[in-house]
C-alpha cells in the first residue's frame, strides 16, 4: 500500500500547480514534495508530474489525484462522525475534500454559481472548477481529471452516471446596424462567409451548427475570438460581429432593440447533462442535488 502522505503531494501540486504552492498547502518544504513526488514514482515506475508552469498530471497522475479526492471525501465525512479526528484546525485544513469538475463557461457564467452557493452553504468541502465546451467536459471525465461534468454528452462516460438538466437557448444576435450592413440581402451561405462571426474559443461550434441547420451545408465562417461570455455579449453589442448568445443573456437586449435576431425564431437549444463518478460518496450525492435544483430552477426543458 502507498503511503497516503506521498499521494497526497501528488494530488496537492496537481491542485496548486506548482512544488512550491503544493509545499505552503502541506506545510513542508518543496524539497520535501520534490521528494515524495520522485519516490512515488519510483515505486509505481511511472511519471506523474509533468514539471512546467502550471505543473500538469499524466494519465496515471490524474487517475491517482482522483483516488486522493475520493479518499479525502470519505475522510472528510468520517470527521463530521468523529469529530475527535479533526483535533488541530491545521489538521482540517490540509486534509479538506476537494472535488474537481468540469464545467462549460456559459453555465458557470448563468446558473452554476446559484449550485455552487447551495452546497458550499453547507459543506467545507472546495470545489475546482475546469471550464471547457461543453461537447468536450466529458473528456476530462474520461482522463479521469474530474470527478463530475456539465457536458452535451447524454450516453454515460464509463463509470459515471448520467442525468438532464435542461437546455440552454441560444439566438444568433447582431446590431440592427450590424445585420443592416452584412444581411441586407438575407441570412444565407453568401453573407454568412463575409460576415464577421463570434467565436468563444477553437472547440465553440454552435455558430457552424446553427449556419448548417439554416443553410444545410458548412460555410466557412471568417470569426473574431472572444473567450469570456460576458464579453462575447459586449462583442455583439459592440457591432463587432455575429454569434450564438444565449438567451438568459441577452433577452433585455433584444427587448430593447440593441440586439436583434439574425433570423426570427431560429434558436439554438443545447442539452445539458451533469455527470458524476459512481463512487460511493456522500459529498458527490450532496453536490448532485446542489446542481440538479439550480439547473432545474434556471433552464428550459
Amino acid at each position: 500500500m502507498l503511503d497516503t502522505s506521498l499521494i497526497a503531494a501528488v494530488a496537492a501540486v496537481v491542485r496548486e500547480g506548482s512544488f512550491e504552492r503544493a509545499a505552503r498547502v502541506l506545510h513542508v518544504t518543496p524539497s520535501a514534495v520534490s521528494q515524495r513526488i520522485r519516490l512515488i514514482e519510483e515505486r509505481l515506475g511511472t511519471v506523474l508530474i509533468v514539471r512546467g508552469q502550471p505543473c500538469l498530471p499524466t494519465e496515471a497522475g490524474a487517475r491517482l489525484c482522483r483516488h486522493a479526492e475520493a479518499v479525502a471525501m470519505l475522510e472528510q465525512d468520517l470527521r463530521h462522525e468523529l469529530p475527535g479526528l479533526a483535533a488541530h484546525e491545521r489538521d482540517r485544513a490540509a486534509a479538506r475534500a476537494t472535488i474537481r469538475v468540469a464545467i462549460n463557461a456559459d453555465s458557470l457564467q448563468t446558473w452554476f454559481i446559484d449550485a455552487l452557493a447551495d452546497f458550499c452553504g453547507n459543506e467545507a468541502t472546495l470545489v475546482d472548477v475546469t471550464l471547457d465546451d461543453q461537447d468536450h467536459t466529458s473528456d476530462w471525465l474520461r482522463r479521469g481529471h474530474v470527478l463530475a461534468a456539465v457536458t452535451s454528452l447524454a450516453k454515460p462516460v464509463q463509470g459515471c452516471r448520467s442525468r438532464r438538466l435542461g437546455v440552454l437557448r441560444y439566438c444568433a444576435t447582431a446590431t440592427p446596424a450590424f445585420a443592416a450592413r452584412w444581411f441586407a440581402g438575407g441570412v444565407d451561405a453568401a453573407s454568412l462567409a463575409r460576415a464577421p462571426s463570434l467565436r468563444f474559443d477553437r472547440n465553440d461550434k454552435l455558430q457552424d451548427q446553427w449556419v448548417r441547420r439554416l443553410v444545410r451545408r458548412d460555410v466557412a465562417l471568417p470569426a473574431h475570438r472572444v473567450p469570456s461570455s460576458q464579453a462575447f455579449v459586449d462583442a455583439a453589442l459592440a457591432g463587432i460581429g455575429w454569434g450564438m448568445n444565449l438567451l438568459a443573456l441577452v433577452g433585455p437586449h433584444l427587448k430593447a432593440r440593441r440586439l436583434v435576431e439574425l433570423v426570427p425564431d431560429r434558436p439554438l437549444d443545447v442539452p445539458l447533462y451533469w455527470q458524476v463518478a459512481q463512487l460511493p460518496l456522500p459529498l458527490l450525492d450532496t453536490l448532485t442535488r446542489s446542481v440538479t435544483r439550480a439547473a432545474g430552477a434556471a433552464l428550459g426543458r
